[in-house]
């Protein structure tokens, strides 16, 4: 991923200007590399190696998400709002 597009996620993201492991910054880091794999695999459809890297991404999101809707419903629905995840 490429440093401008990291830092963009993260400005939008972030709750402080220092703000940079939230559960936010990070639901919204993974989507992004997810959303990059997803195209990936378009054209690679046999790259099973990079298929297991995003199941394991998947299960990171879906682990930090239900972290947060535990700990702070406003924020859930924030950043499901903010991504686009749910509908």
């Amino acid at each position: 991923m490429h440093y401008q597009i990291k830092q963009s996620i993260i400005t939008k993201l972030q709750s402080h200007p220092l703000d940079t492991g939230s559960p936010e910054v990070q639901i919204g880091l993974l989507s992004s590399q997810i959303t990059i794999l997803a195209t990936h695999f378009k054209y690679h459809p046999k790259d099973h190696h990079s298929r297991r890297g995003l199941l394991k991404m998947l299960s990171r999101r879906r682990s930090l998400l239900k972290y947060l809707s535990s700990t702070n419903l406003d924020r859930y629905f924030i950043i499901l709002s903010k991504l686009g995840l749910r509908k």
